[in-house]
């Protein structure tokens, strides 16, 4: 069974383009919220949950399971997913 992956990306990133395109790549399964693109009236919330994973808040910033991926990383994605 796949670990949960939850991506906090902006719309305009290309990093987080790339990281949704690896993942889709590889038809990896995962939620995703553009941040740039939440209400403002939600944002402070999600920034302070990205906080608690990313206190730099960067993007993007990956969970899958328990690990934390800071950026696109093929490398790690690829061992976090199990060598894809």
């Amino acid at each position: 069974m796949q670990k949960p992956i939850k991506l906090y990306t902006l719309s305009t990133c290309i990093h987080c383009r790339a990281t949704k395109s690896f993942l889709d790549k590889y038809a990896v399964k995962y939620e995703f919220t553009d941040v740039d693109l939440v209400p403002l009236t939600e944002r402070d919330a999600v920034l302070t949950e990205i906080r608690k994973y990313n206190p730099a808040c960067t993007f993007p910033t990956i969970l899958i399971g328990d690990q934390i991926i800071i950026g696109f990383n093929e490398k790690e994605l690829s061992a976090a997913l199990g060598s894809r």
